[in-house]
């Protein structure tokens, strides 16, 4: 699987600012998680840079226009990852990121999975792996039924895409020829039992979706320009879903959390931890 080598899309002011905002997501996961003491921060970290390339310059929706019915959706599949999710919306102003603090106790309003009905700025509940992507090819097409140009972007996980329905929603998106449906694969090759690789090998992931009539990029899911440029060539992208695929490292950003390996899929933070991760991230400012 090659991945794309691409041109600048950004200027090296706007790729600044969207690293600085990686940085401070990640510190937010970080706090988030060790106020609770354990949680999913693997693949919470490993995603940061699309979720903040997504926000700060690709979905058509804020805070103000959450509920409008013709704005942009954003559906991550991979619910596990919730936390990683609540920074983002937290940092763009969908609520206080005081009430990051909260997350999974009781009355929160940020259960460990995502919940459309509880959280503001969340647009499906997900979790059971594979709905949320199966859920947004509807989304997708009740957006182009309404026909006002409106767009549905989606993450999902490698350890997901071995799911059957996956590949039953992306056949029938293709048939549709859903150009309104941008997907992510966050591939880094790790899940809850172990690699991808030896689990249910996915590779070549780029052909399979080839295979089912998407187009497809393959990008390094931590370069916030190459990410920014695949969503523009996908956005300008008739006839087909797009599907990026974002080689990626589980627990990015945070030295202890990658080193954890396939541990990090959900593992003990203590305020140890916290404090010389959020250190970590404050040193590459």
């Amino acid at each position: 699987m090659t991945v794309l080598s691409t041109q600048s899309s950004l200027t090296a002011e706007q790729r600044s600012d969207l690293e600085q905002t990686c940085r401070e997501v990640r510190a937010s996961i970080l706090r988030e998680i060790g106020s609770l003491g354990s949680g999913h921060i693997g693949g919470s970290l490993s995603m940061v840079e699309a979720l903040v390339t997504i926000y700060s310059r690709h979905l058509r929706q804020t805070p103000a226009t959450k509920d409008d019915p013709d704005r942009d959706r954003f559906v991550l599949s991979k619910g596990h990852s919730g936390p990683g999710y609540y920074a983002t919306l937290a940092h763009f102003g969908y609520f206080d990121p005081a009430e990051l603090l909260t997350l999974n106790q009781p009355g929160t309003r940020l259960p460990s999975h995502p919940d459309m009905n509880k959280t503001p700025g969340v647009d499906m509940t997900s979790g059971s792996l594979g709905q949320g992507f199966s859920a947004a090819t509807g989304i997708a097409e009740a957006q182009r039924r309404r026909g006002k140009g409106a767009r549905t972007y989606v993450i999902l996980g490698d350890g997901e895409s071995q799911e059957g329905q996956v590949w039953e929603a992306g056949l029938w998106a293709a048939q549709r020829k859903m150009d309104n449906l941008i997907a992510i694969t966050d591939y880094n090759d790790m899940c809850i039992d172990g690699y991808v690789h030896d689990i249910n090998d996915i590779a070549p992931l780029d052909e399979k979706w080839r295979a089912f009539r998407w187009f497809v990029q393959v990008i390094d899911g931590h370069d916030v320009d190459a990410i920014d440029r695949a969503l523009t060539t996908a956005e300008q992208h008739q006839g087909q879903p797009s599907m990026i695929i974002m080689r990626t490292h589980k627990g990015h950003g945070v030295s202890f959390v990658e080193a954890a390996g396939v541990a990090n899929h959900s593992m003990p933070i203590t305020p140890e931890q916290v404090r010389a991760g959020v250190a970590e991230l404050n040193e590459e400012n």
